[in-house]
């Protein structure tokens, strides 16, 4: 008996419905992308491992999907890693290329090898897929979009500020309310590190409080206290757990903490200079929150940084996010080189989308009409009306066998197609068209010209 088929857990077939769904997130991005300014660029699915490994911390490490060296890849492999089982070390002989967990490191490998290239600064945007060996669940797979939008080159503050807009800018046109971008400053958290004593234990510090939505306060603090953190810095970072009030009223209990932190202090003022303006020119749909507890796992930032919440009424992760990293392109050799970039995450935006019932009817919308056939003669006298249809940009089709009647217009039923169209020796001779509205059963005669006004 054949083996039932199936994919690996964390990845998804996509009917023509959810294509359809899809590509309307995928274009409403693109053209607000565009709008910004920001110009396509496309890298491959895969990278040499030495360009992924090391540039997410431990935690994204462990998430790289590796691939094994073609041929018998064990051949040149060691003995000793293979019999005490040293996964670590045989991982680097036996595989040289990963798939790529992200689009900001490949991107940044971009800038390197094309920087002779690139007219600075470089704004570019790319919609690929991701993979991560992560544990799937609602909202989370294996394989998976990123929509990112990053500029290269200069360190302005301004670039924070637009990328707030085009945050605002997209979620707007997909009509979806009550978005929540949060910001924070890497350079905040390495002051508050700082001034509890924890300055050695900054990536630790960082990545437990990153956690605080999903484990809590008490979760954090047993995570910190497990990496080492001392119960006294511990104590001293209580008021992050319960950091209220408005933007301009956190911006100045920060001023105050941070007070002995020069770096703390200097991204204070990042923050106020991006919160203000935005303040001042307005968000449409979406709002704005500093989030201090805001730390995002991964190593290369080192400014500004960005998490998007769904509504409040939706229980989804976060569906975008990012953050500025002056030194992502030091790591393959080129110095000096500020970049400042966000994400969409298309998956969860979908699944957001769905729960609201925010796709326009438009977006799953499928033929207009179906051509009965009836045979060759009358075929042919539909496919030349089809023809001119197309041209005039309507989606029609003819059904392709000449099968019994009531299995067209069960077919036309089960597609939602609005329309058939019926096409028999009287409507040749006469030149017509018999077009029925499937939803109320009228049924009216028509010239091509009178069809396409009636299909458009």
């Amino acid at each position: 008996m054949a083996q039932k088929p199936s994919i690996p857990k964390g990845t998804r077939d996509f009917s023509p419905l959810e294509v359809a769904k899809r590509n309307y997130i995928f274009s409403t991005i693109k053209t607000n992308f565009e709008r910004f300014g920001f110009q396509p660029i496309e890298t491959p699915s895969f990278e040499n491992s030495e360009t992924l490994m090391g540039k997410y911390g431990e935690e994204g490490d462990r998430l790289i999907f590796k691939i094994l060296n073609s041929g018998d890849f064990l051949a040149k492999a060691n003995d000793a890693f293979l019999e005490t089982k040293d996964s670590l070390k045989l991982t680097a002989q036996i595989s040289e290329k990963a798939l790529r967990y992200d689009l900001t490191v490949p991107f940044a490998r971009y800038v390197v090898q094309h920087q002779n290239e690139i007219e600075f600064p470089f704004k570019r945007y790319q919609i690929q897929p991701v993979w991560r060996a992560d544990k799937p669940q609602k909202g989370r797979f294996r394989e998976f979009y990123q929509c990112d939008a990053d500029v290269v080159g200069s360190n302005s503050l301004w670039q924070e500020v637009e990328l707030v807009q085009l945050y605002d800018s997209v979620f707007s046109a997909l009509g979806l309310d009550g978005v929540t971008i949060k910001i924070n400053n890497r350079k905040i958290l390495s002051g508050i590190a700082e001034v509890i004593g924890a300055k050695d234990k900054l990536i630790d510090f960082t990545v437990a409080l990153d956690k605080l939505d999903k484990i809590g306060e008490d979760g954090v603090k047993k995570e910190m206290s497990e990496k080492g953190i001392s119960e006294e810095a511990i104590a001293k970072v209580q008021p992050l757990f319960h950091f209220t009030g408005s933007i301009s009223e956190k911006i100045e209990k920060l001023s105050a903490l941070l007070a002995t932190s020069e770096e703390g202090l200097k991204g204070v003022e990042e923050l106020r200079f991006i919160c203000e303006n935005v303040t001042t020119l307005g968000l449409d749909k979406s709002a704005l929150d500093l989030d201090v507890t805001l730390a995002r796992g991964l190593n290369y930032y080192t400014g500004a940084i960005f998490e998007v919440s769904a509504p409040k009424t939706v229980n989804m992760g976060s569906i975008g996010g990012g953050g500025r990293y002056d030194d992502l392109t030091g790591i393959f050799g080129l110095k000096n080189m500020s970049g400042v970039g966000i994400s969409f995450g298309l998956d969860r935006i979908y699944l957001v989308l769905e729960e609201l019932n925010l796709f326009p009817e438009t977006v799953t919308a499928t033929s207009r009409a179906l051509f009965l056939n009836f045979g060759d003669a009358e075929a042919l006298y539909a496919m030349r009306a089809i023809g001119q249809l197309r041209k005039a940009g309507i989606k029609v089709e003819l059904y392709p066998s000449n099968a019994k009647i009531g299995k067209q217009f069960q077919y036309a039923d089960k597609r939602g197609i609005p329309y058939a169209v019926i096409v028999g020796a009287e409507e040749i001779a006469n030149n017509e068209f018999a077009v029925k509205d499937l939803a109320s059963g009228e049924q009216t005669k028509v010239s091509l010209e009178e069809l396409k006004n009636r299909l458009q």
